[in-house]
């Protein structure tokens, strides 16, 4: 059987510890690092490499381009950093120039993987990597609002004292100031949930601000988005029909098209296999509108970038 291989590129903060994730888990029986310091990439591996005989048997190197030959899922988190205080939008022309290498350089190695983009901000940086790669939809994702949706499921279940995981609810639209909560279909175990304006307010403004609380306190976020990617990439390679808030490129989704936004998708081997149509109050239409105008307005910024 063929092996499976994850290439990361970027092994900064969310880099390596998304690394160190599938290597605990033992997602891929190949993990591939590649950094523009390159020592750096040889330290994480050469470190990983060192706990072999505490996890299982994935073969882990610093490598090139060459090595996304073959490669199932590219994951890419390079990129510069956020600052504090600096919103996503802001990383915008500093994070073009790099990634039109990074896309380039794949390209020539590798045509039928999975582009799996978590760099900020994730959905206009998804929707250049489509237009640069030219892949089909399905297989160029971003992580979107996969994240934003387990803070919204964690706040929730704090304010309820409830097991999060036993909370179903979505953040939608920019991974980022414009996403919206979609309250109206917000449950526990199908039951709507017991709070008043108060505490939807502060857990939503909670949820949206999450990123740039945590990058206040420590300079950055690294481990929730390290798990949020892990369980993308175990939904390709098991094949498992998952429903994740993923970004991808919509198309007539309520009344919006031709830009990259976080909404419930099924994902399987295939990468988004399908676009779940939820139903949305008037409230929340309009909401999403706003968020795909502001991306679609960055979007027209990058056009002479992605050709």
């Amino acid at each position: 059987m063929k092996k499976t291989r994850v290439v990361v590129i970027g092994v900064g903060a969310v880099g390596s510890t998304t690394a160190y994730t599938l290597l605990l888990r033992e997602r891929a029986d190949e993990l591939v690092l590649i950094d523009a310091n390159q020592a750096k990439a040889v330290g994480d591996a050469l470190d990983m490499n060192h706990g072999m005989p505490f996890v299982g048997q994935t073969k882990v190197w610093a490598g090139t381009y060459e090595d996304c030959a073959g490669a199932d899922i590219i994951i890419i988190t390079a990129g510069a950093a956020q600052k504090p205080g600096e919103t996503r939008v802001d990383l915008l022309k500093r994070n073009i120039a790099i990634y039109d290498s990074i896309v380039s350089e794949v390209l020539k190695y590798n045509e039928d993987g999975i582009l799996l983009i978590a760099t900020n901000p994730v959905d206009v940086m998804s929707y250049f990597c489509l237009r640069k790669s030219a892949w089909p939809t399905n297989r160029v994702i971003g992580s979107g609002t996969l994240l934003d949706s387990a803070r919204f499921r964690y706040l929730i279940g704090e304010e309820l004292e409830l097991d999060p995981r036993s909370v179903h609810a979505h953040i939608i639209g920019e991974h980022g100031d414009s996403e919206l909560p979609v309250w109206s279909l917000a449950n526990v175990a199908g039951s709507q949930l017991k709070l008043d304006e108060e505490a939807k307010t502060r857990i939503y403004t909670n949820t949206r601000d999450a990123a740039y609380q945590i990058i206040e306190a420590k300079g950055a976020t690294y481990y929730a988005i390290a798990l949020a990617l892990d369980r993308i990439v175990t939904a390709i390679l098991h094949n498992e029909a998952a429903v994740l808030n993923v970004s991808t490129l919509l198309n007539d989704y309520h009344g919006v098209s031709d830009v990259y936004l976080g909404v419930p998708c099924v994902v399987d081997r295939q990468g988004v296999r399908e676009v779940l149509d939820i139903v949305l109050t008037d409230e929340e239409r309009t909401l999403l509108h706003k968020s795909a105008d502001k991306l679609k307005s960055l979007i027209q910024s990058i056009e002479t970038a992605v050709g």
